[in-house]
């Protein structure tokens, strides 16, 4: 079996994983698939046996739901869909205790939704509440709260919940179980000449053009959210494996270094976790375009935002928001807190930071967003 270095190395080194498992890895015809769960746990226990931290992201409470009451899909009506997922909730559940169990091995359930991880205070109590839960020798088997959704707070599936949760808790590897292989060059489903990708470097235009957006019939992400994933926890410093979960010991080959799926590769450097919070917890509330000075002190240099390299603002904000800020081909760099509501960036952008107080009355900071609350997601050249 071929080893690849780099993820051996990343593997090896882990301390924290976040397993993610797919509907249609967890569902059979007649309902839940037992012996997958049963595989997963199983190998969960072993790898925790080892030292390893493992938090488990599961999807299959939709799925569960839909099979227990007979339907043919998912129901398109938002209380439906909110009553079978609380239907496969229990049962999704009521079987990790079973088959973790058979290891003498404790499970708890975490539902979140996106307020729970935009809001800061509650952000940290939820990191708060798994770190003593991994404290305890207790696997967390996190899920989206589907019963109480609204678009609003929805977080959109598991693929971008997995990856929230690997920043939320520092995770250092995130697994992504499928029913594929991994990302191909075209849907393999389609085409039988497709290729496997076993290495993504940089998830670029055409990382995307490749995995097309088919989800199965249960589950709500195609590859494309596996991949947007991926460019989430990358941009951080973390890797991220999309590999197929029926495979036998999946989860054990990978942690002995063995290639399986596709690896995605991540930056070399880490980023901090208060800048993850505001990189991927944050909805922005507006844009700010900025010229290419401005743009190469903050990628390159470390700098902070200043007034004199802001081109346009976009939307209304106040102080403290959340805002992205875009080069001149409207490319997303970044995102930031701003020191300044979009009334008042209007009136001084362009300027020197000498001159705000002159222009608005008053001037608090020198910085429109300091380096401390901007979290750079682009990928930086050179």
């Amino acid at each position: 079996m071929k080893t690849d270095t780099s993820l051996k190395s990343s593997f090896e080194q882990a301390k924290r994983a976040v397993v993610k498992v797919g509907s249609n890895v967890l569902t059979a015809d007649n309902g839940l698939n037992l012996k997958a769960m049963g595989s997963i746990a199983r190998q969960i226990c072993k790898l925790m046996d080892s030292g390893l931290e493992v938090i488990l992201v599961s999807s299959g409470a939709m799925a569960s739901g839909v099979k227990k009451i007979g339907l043919a899909q998912r129901p398109d009506e938002l209380p439906k869909r909110q009553a079978v997922a609380a239907i496969g909730q229990a049962g999704l559940m009521m079987e990790y205790e079973k088959v973790f169990g058979r290891h003498k091995q404790k499970v708890a359930q975490i539902l979140l939704t996106s307020e729970d991880l935009s809001n800061r205070k509650r952000y940290l109590n939820a990191r708060n509440t798994l770190n003593t839960l991994l404290s305890w020798k207790v696997v967390p088997i996190v899920n989206e709260n589907d019963t109480v959704w609204v678009e609003e707070i929805k977080l959109g599936d598991n693929d971008n919940l997995a990856a929230m949760i690997t920043l939320l808790m520092d995770a250092d590897v995130l697994i992504n179980l499928t029913d594929i292989d991994g990302l191909y060059t075209q849907d393999p489903r389609v085409h039988p000449d497709a290729e496997l990708i076993p290495r993504v470097t940089r998830i670029t235009r055409e990382t995307e053009r490749y995995a097309g957006d088919i989800p199965g019939a249960l589950g709500t992400g195609g590859m494309i959210s596996k991949i947007k994933a991926a460019g989430k926890v990358n941009s951080a410093g973390v890797p991220m494996v999309i590999s197929r979960g029926d495979k036998p010991n999946i989860l054990l080959k990978l942690f002995a270094g063995q290639q399986h799926g596709t690896f995605f590769e991540p930056k070399t450097q880490r980023l901090a976790s208060r800048k993850c919070w505001i990189a991927f917890s944050l909805k922005p509330q507006g844009t700010l375009k900025i010229d290419d000075g401005a743009a190469n002190a903050l990628l390159r240099n470390g700098k902070s935002l200043l007034p004199s390299g802001i081109l346009e603002v976009s939307d209304d904000f106040g102080v403290g928001a959340p805002v992205e800020f875009v080069d001149h081909r409207n490319e997303v760099l970044g995102i930031g807190l701003v020191n300044y509501s979009s009334a008042e960036i209007k009136k001084i952008m362009g300027l020197k930071s000498n001159r705000i107080k002159q222009v608005l009355g008053h001037k608090s900071y020198d910085e429109i967003i300091h380096r401390d609350n901007l979290a750079i997601t682009a990928a930086v050249d050179g």
